[in-house]
């Protein structure tokens, strides 16, 4: 891929999905992928390509419940691991909980490939500074993140196929899970358990965004650089969320951006 110029408009936005295509050659990503990426754009570009206000404040909800959570877990699929592993791992190592690769299309040879692509990504952020802000051994922190997914032991009910499968230690025993990019079923499943369920989803339409418990309407890479942010700064507290409302201020955001 050329060059990109950092005056280009959209180099972000260039620079992931050439990440996602060469994710997609080397057998990490499903074939739906880059249908799925380019959906979420489409969202996106309604939302101007950055932040709400919205999406700040349920950023911040999402950290203050993965913060006192008792067994919290992040779960991944391909996309989220190309797009924003790095920082899921860092948020992963201030907040002290596992992350899980569970995907809907499983087969062995992606599980096997995002968990190298995910250790890699670890070796990076550990040899690296530790998040400003955050106090103690950040390689120790880092290295403590434990990756499941390649040996699932239990079940998700009312889930059936590949999809329904987890770790016992890792989204079986979770009280909260944060799943970037995930599908309706399975965060209905989720919550139907009692879990709390945290979500990433550009669209505030789809019935994943509409189930969780927060739902943060955003890109997942710059969601995913906030909640670190305020991982770190650890001073938000759960609140009586009115995710709906939340919702409804994405579409807001959307209507007046096209207007």
């Amino acid at each position: 891929m050329a060059d990109i110029p950092d005056s280009h408009p959209r180099k972000a936005s260039l620079m992931a999905r050439q990440d996602l295509v060469e994710a997609a050659a080397e057998g990490l990503l499903a074939e739906s992928a880059m249908i799925a990426h380019g959906r979420g754009e489409a969202f996106d570009y309604l939302l101007g390509e950055k932040t709400s206000d919205s999406a700040r404040l349920a950023i911040r909800e999402m950290a203050a419940r993965l913060m006192v959570a008792n067994n919290p877990i992040i779960s991944v699929n391909g996309n989220t691991v190309v797009l924003a592993g790095h920082d899921l791992i860092r948020v992963a190592a201030v907040v002290g909980c596992p992350i899980e690769v569970n995907l809907y299309y499983r087969t062995p040879k992606r599980v096997t490939g995002l968990l190298s692509r995910l250790k890699q990504q670890a070796e990076v952020v550990a040899s690296g500074a530790a998040p400003s802000g955050w106090q103690g051994d950040w390689s120790a922190a880092v290295s403590s993140v434990a990756l499941l997914g390649k040996s699932p032991d239990d079940t998700i009910p009312g889930l059936e196929g590949p999809r329904s499968v987890c770790c016992s230690d890792g989204i079986g025993g979770a009280d909260t899970v944060l799943v970037p990019l995930e599908d309706g079923d399975r965060c209905e499943a989720l919550v139907k358990l009692g879990k709390q369920v945290l979500v990433v989803d550009l669209n505030p339409l789809s019935r994943t965004a509409m189930t969780a418990n927060v739902t943060v309407v955003d890109e997942v890479s710059r969601a995913a650089s906030i909640l670190l942010s305020e991982v770190v700064l650890g001073e938000a507290e759960p609140t009586d969320w009115d995710n709906t409302a939340g919702l409804n201020d994405a579409l807001a955001v959307m209507a007046r951006t096209s207007a």
